[in-house]
């Protein structure tokens, strides 16, 4: 790929990034684009700018820059580099549509976008296995949470009457909940955990880690996995109030910081550990979203922009180590600094942002998360999550900046190390530099980070945020925080070594292998499915299907049942009588025979009992033409069956077992359309429909024979398809009926068959 190509598409982020800065200058917030689209469906192209998107937006793009310069030199002179170009360019637009659609239908097409533009840049490497499988539960774990968000998209639109993000967030804090509403939530809350990795769904995002550098940094820093964090943070102000959606958020957010962190600890290649805490971090972002009030919001704020600063440049600074020396594994890696010199100074700037340190805005994000704490009087089970994340976060802060390029572990096997070219080095150095100039002169972000804090704070028309590097609160919490994290950084090895052997016991029943398990487990519940649904027997499909019409329209006129009128006895006369009794008797019958020609005579008392009821009822030709129907049909078949007889096929009925069954089936089915029948009859006859076929008969069709009008005018066009389709089934019978011929002409009688079939 050419440096012209890869410098036009380093272009479009930064122009994007150029465009944003303009608008965060130029329009006031809140600004709304809106064009029709599907009025039909209530589904417009609503796009809505404020403080929350335009923070979202600013990650985006800038980061997007760092991560488009970095990949030209990351994979310089890869064969696929235009198609990772062109990838990261898609996921980009989804992104920014995400960000900013303000309708439900047009957020869950960019949110899907997201998923696969991820699922094809996680599987940029699809010649390995690894990279394939890391993809396909990506893509299983987001897609099956993105069905379950359009569900509650779909219910939430529908219970609040509008697909508008802003109209429902401003509509909901009024209502009560309702079973519509609770269910909506619950199931965008999957939608948003499975987003974001959340517990139990934390499992896919390590894995991701199979993917290309620029890849990781761009989805697991600033953009996709905070996807579900900011859906969460845009519906807090609606649904903020509602004890559901605060303590989900709470616990899963808690669970997943503390559990994230923890499982740091059992990794030895830098990306995975980087994506665990990349993971705490993450649920670190959903428990301020469930807390209360605007130091909360801030708190939200602060972090997104923080981790975007700290997190990508670390990821770069692994793919730097990588690039350089061929590993990741830090028990390989150590004292790389003289071969690497400004990765190193990348990663220890980005490393005291992460750990919380003063001078970084890591400190001023740690600041706002202990302000928003204390403003709510969280559990004791949140503040050692907290705890935890806090301390684990220093400890590996120390890993990716100290161990691997100031300490020098003893085998070290990487003499060839070497530093990347400038498009390696800079990306990193200056995000990681961003990072420590709002560290040190916060207010530049100030207005920006109260503007995304009044769109997630309900009712509110402005927040007053005062950043400031303020070395009193915070610095005694930061002084335990990095002495407890520097002693696990100390036992790293030991603590490692521990959990491994933990994980030997708590691996069978862990998430990801559950997950195995029911991947496995897939293919092997639709075999049995396909045996016990598929099983070759027509009784049998008749059973389930008549069975189920049976069940559902019993259960329909079980929930109408007090409003249902019914008809007033009427006498009838014999031939209705008699013609009954010879339906119930055809069918009574069939239930017993074995024999096919026995069977198909007791199924022809049916259809001439139907005819004697047409008669009676006063439809002589529809009774005439079932009489000459059903006479042709039995004779005919009936001499089928003969013949197949006396060729030796054709003994009997298989799957006797399913007799009884039908029988129940049979009465049930009946009693259930002979009660609709009965409700029908007794609904008043609507006769407009009559009236303007009689009317229009002879002078519209020339016919006073009302029925055959209808048939052959009227509805001649489902006649002719009628007619097409028994056509249709004639020509696909007739090689099986030539097959049939050919057989019974192959296989010759012999003197005892006619005996045979006379005696049978």
């Amino acid at each position: 790929m050419s440096p012209w190509a890869m410098g036009a598409f380093a272009l479009l982020p930064f122009l994007s990034l150029l465009c944003v800065l303009w608008l965060a200058f130029s329009v006031q917030l809140p600004t709304v684009w809106s064009w029709s689209w599907v009025p039909a469906l209530g589904v417009s192209l609503d796009f809505r700018l404020d403080g929350l998107s335009l923070l979202m937006l600013l990650m985006i793009t800038g980061v997007g820059t760092a991560v488009f310069v970095y990949a030209g030199g990351y994979l310089a002179g890869h064969p696929q580099q235009r198609r990772l170009f062109v990838l990261l360019t898609l996921f980009m637009i989804a992104m920014i549509g995400c960000v900013t659609a303000d309708n439900l239908i047009v957020l869950f097409l960019f949110w899907e976008m997201t998923s696969l533009t991820s699922f094809m840049l996680v599987g940029f490497n699809h010649e390995e296995p690894g990279s394939r499988k890391s993809a396909q539960q990506a893509l299983l774990v987001t897609g099956t949470g993105g069905l379950a968000l359009l569900a509650g998209f779909i219910v939430l639109g529908l219970a609040m009457d509008t697909l508008s993000v802003s109209a429902i967030v401003a509509r909901l804090p009024d209502l009560e909940p309702t079973p519509a509403l609770t269910t909506a939530l619950a199931l965008i809350l999957v939608g948003a955990f499975t987003k974001s990795a959340q517990f139990p769904f934390h499992f896919w995002l390590p894995n991701a880690m199979s993917a290309p550098t620029p890849v990781s940094a761009y989805l697991h820093s600033a953009t996709m996995v905070k996807l579900g964090v900011y859906l969460l943070a845009r519906l807090d102000p609606g649904f903020g109030e509602w004890a559901l959606w605060e303590w989900a958020l709470k616990l899963a957010g808690s669970i997943t910081a503390a559990w994230g962190m923890v499982l740091a600890l059992r990794e030895r290649d830098l990306k995975r550990i980087l994506a665990w805490s990349t993971v705490a971090t993450l649920g670190t972002l959903v428990m301020l979203v469930g807390l209360r009030g605007e130091s909360a919001s801030v708190a939200v704020g602060a972090l997104l922009l923080a981790h975007a600063l700290y997190k990508a440049p670390l990821f770069f600074v692994a793919g730097n180590i990588d690039h350089g020396t061929g590993t990741r594994v830090i028990d390989r890696l150590g004292n790389l600094r003289h071969a690497m010199p400004w990765t190193a100074a990348a990663a220890l700037i980005a490393a005291v942002s992460m750990a919380g340190m003063p001078m970084s805005f890591g400190y001023i994000a740690k600041d706002a998360i202990l302000s928003a704490k204390e403003a709510e009087h969280v559990l004791v089970f949140v503040r050692v999550a907290n705890t935890i994340f806090g301390a684990i976060a220093v400890a590996v802060a120390a890993v990716a900046a100290v161990r691997v390029f100031w300490r020098h572990p003893g085998n070290n096997i990487t003499p060839e190390a070497h530093e990347g070219g400038v498009s390696l080095v800079v990306p990193p150095l200056v995000l990681a530099l961003i990072g420590l100039v709002l560290g040190v002169f916060p207010f530049f972000v100030q207005d920006l980070i109260a503007q995304a804090a009044v769109a997630m704070t309900a009712g509110s028309q402005a927040v007053v945020v005062g950043l400031a590097l303020d070395l009193g609160p915070a610095l005694l919490s930061v002084g335990v925080t990095l002495g407890t994290g520097f002693l696990v950084y100390a036992f790293w090895d030991p603590l490692h070594r521990q959990f491994e052997r933990i994980a030997v016991r708590v691996d069978p029943v862990g998430m990801a292998t559950q997950y195995e398990r029911a991947l496995k487990g897939i293919p092997q519940l639709a075999a049995a499915s396909t045996r016990w649904i598929q099983h070759g027997r027509l009784p049998g499909y008749g059973v389930v299907l008549l069975g189920f019409v049976a069940l559902v329209t019993a259960w329909l006129l079980v929930l109408i049942w007090p409003s249902l009128d019914w008809p007033g006895w009427e006498p009838v006369s014999a031939g209705f009588v008699g013609a009954c009794l010879l339906i119930i008797a055809g069918s009574v019958l069939s239930l017993f025979q074995a024999d096919r020609l026995v069977l198909l005579l007791c199924t022809g008392l049916v259809g001439f009992g139907s005819a004697v009821f047409f008669l009676y009822a006063g439809a002589p030709d529809v009774a005439f033409t079932q009489f000459v129907v059903e006479s042709v049909f039995v004779i005919v078949v009936a001499s089928v069956l003969l013949k197949l007889r006396l060729r030796g096929l054709g003994q009997g009925l298989s799957g006797e077992s399913w007799r009884p069954l039908a029988a129940a089936v049979s009465v049930v089915l009946g009693g259930v359309l002979a009660l609709v029948l009965l409700v029908a009859s007794a609904v008043p006859f609507d006769t407009s429909l009559s009236d303007f076929f009689a009317q229009q008969s002879v002078p519209a069709a020339f016919g006073r024979n009302v029925v055959n009008v209808i048939l052959v005018d009227f509805r001649a066009l489902d006649t002719l398809g009628e007619i097409t389709v028994v056509m249709l089934s004639l020509l696909a019978a007739w090689p099986l009926l030539a097959a049939v011929r050919a057989q019974m002409r192959s296989a010759p009688l012999s003197a005892e068959e006619p005996v045979k079939g006379r005696q049978a």
